[in-house]
Formats: C-alpha cells, structure tokens, sequence
C-alpha cells in the first residue's frame, strides 16, 4: 500500500493483480478494501442490527467484532472490521443513514494504514528508541511525521533513523508559548493525528490540552494514580514499594489525570537503589507506551467519560 499526494491510501496491483478481458482487453480484478468502523453511541435496542443491515447494505462482510455496554455512563461501543468493495464517501453513506436513529459517533478507516504521529522527547531516549525501532520494523501502524524536542539531545537518534528533528529550548513561558505555536503549526502541516510525549519532561498548556483533547498519549514512570508529577522513582524508592510501574494515559490540563490506556508492574528488591528502579523501569516504560501506541493506531481505543474501553 502506498499514499498519493492527498494522502489517499493506494493498492499496488502487480500484473498477476489483472486478467485479460473480451478483444484481449487487460481489466483490473476487483479487490475489496479491509475496513475498521469504530463508533459510540446511548445504548438502546437495535444498534447491532442496524449496524449488520447497514454493512450488508455496503455489500461487506464483518471479519471481526467487538462490543461493550458501559453501565457507568448508559454508552455502547463496538469495533468492526468489514471486507468491502465499495469506495469510503460510499460507505459513508450508508452508515449515515442510521445516524439520527442512534446518534451515532463513528469512525470509518483502512485497516493498517499508517496514522500520521509526532513525537515529543526531552533528554532520555528509552522510549523513542523503541518507538522508532518498531517503527522502522513495520511492527506500529504509524508515520513518524517529526520529534519534537526541548533539548537538542535526541538529534543523532532521530537522524539515525531518518525522522525529522527539531529542537526549541524551553526556559521560560514565552519560550513554551513559540514550542507551542510551532508544534501546532506541524500538526496541521502535516495531518498530525496523535500526538506523543515519549518522555516529555514538559507540561502543556491547557490551551493547547484542550484543543488536541483525545489525541495526545503520554507515558508517565509510575503506576498512576500513584506518585503523580516529577521524580516518580525518587517517591518510589521513599516508600519502599515492590512494585514499580509505568502507565500510557491520555493528556488533559490536569497533571497525569487523564483516561489511562495502559499499564505495566515490575517486582522490584529492597536492595534495589533509586538507580537501579530507573534502569528497571524503562523497560516497563517503553513496552507501555508502545502498546499504547498500537491500539490508538489500530482504532481499539475509545473513550468513555474518565475511562478508556479497549477491544484488544
């Protein structure tokens, strides 16, 4: 698969991919698309055979379904995955039809299709290391559009696989106002659709929280709700825990409060120094984020209220 200029997935056919028609024509066989359908709606009876007459209609076949009533908020949830020869203003259509039945919210998207992503970093590089790694080994459906930094640390690791860099120091509120402004401005260049923080040692502003609600993951070294804010280890350690952890949660204007998406738990010894939790944990920290990474890209997160709803 690859994108045109409009950033419309395209289907490489080889020449097996075509048959030869009446006069020796050469016709193209059709191919269907592999959908992903993601939607939320109040839950009442009926959805799921609307939904099924709605596919039917498109002339698809679900190839995999997953469904969740919330009872803390009345909500249904459902992810599918549908065959379907048929173009997505198309199918649009036909999903459009039982909106005002349902009040349905939906996502409509290619399956696998790479979802455009920035990456926020500071100085420690654990975690965009494996982002980028995972990347460039085809295991995380997503495009590294850029990485963004307040340090200039992380350039050789960026370049080394090919990802646009681009630092601006942050020593004060103007500096954060122009890191914001120019992030924002690569965002909507670029399509940005998720918007990471892989070990971003910075603190957004509620603005900028706000306006991109939903979209940005970040991976913050504790077992939330647990030691919240800076120097989670140092608090760990305090403490005397067993356990450490890490957590990929979602960014709003209250610090590290936001819905989580997912976790991890390390046992650790007594013996262990404040050092040592660290080199331990980042493992923890990267395999976290990462996976959170995937499911968003896959379409498996939805949000419901203060909580997440993952179709694994």
């Amino acid at each position: 698969m690859w994108f045109s200029a409009s950033g419309i997935p395209q289907v490489y056919k080889s020449p097996a991919a075509y048959h030869r028609g009446s006069l020796n024509r050469i016709e193209p066989v059709s191919q269907k698309e592999h959908w992903v359908l993601t939607f939320v709606c109040p839950d009442k009876p009926g959805i799921v055979h609307a939904i099924s007459g709605a596919v039917v209609d498109a002339g698809g076949n679900i190839t995999e379904s997953q469904q969740f009533t919330s009872e803390d908020t009345g909500r249904f949830f459902m992810r599918l995955q549908i065959e379907a020869d048929i173009s997505k203003s198309d199918f649009e259509k036909q999903i459009e039809k039982i909106i005002g039945d349902f009040q349905l919210e939906y996502v409509l998207d290619f399956v696998g299709r790479p979802m455009r992503t920035v990456l926020l970093v500071s100085k420690a590089g654990h975690c965009l290391n494996d982002v980028l790694f995972r990347h460039r080994s085809e295991q995380l459906p997503i495009e590294v559009s850029g990485v963004f930094a307040n340090h200039p640390d992380l350039e050789s690791m960026a370049t080394f696989y090919g990802a646009k860099f681009e630092h601006h120091a942050i020593n004060n509120g103007v500096d954060k106002a122009l890191f914001e402004n120019r992030l924002r401005e690569f965002i909507h260049e670029n399509n940005v659709e998720l918007i990471v923080l892989a070990r971003f040692m910075q603190i957004l502003s509620p603005e900028f929280c706000e306006e991109f609600a939903g979209r940005i993951i970040n991976i913050h070294h504790s077992f939330l709700p647990g030691f919240k804010g800076a120097n989670p280890y140092a608090q760990a350690h305090a403490r005397g825990v067993k356990l450490i952890g890490a957590t990929a949660h979602f960014v709003t204007q209250d610090l590290d409060e936001g819905p989580i998406i997912e976790q991890n738990v390390t046992r650790v010894e007594h013996s262990d120094s404040k050092g040592k939790l660290v080199q331990i944990g980042q493992d923890a920290e990267s395999k976290t984020l990462t996976q959170a990474i995937r499911w968003f890209a896959e379409h498996r997160v939805l949000l419901d209220g203060q909580r997440t709803i993952i179709f694994r």
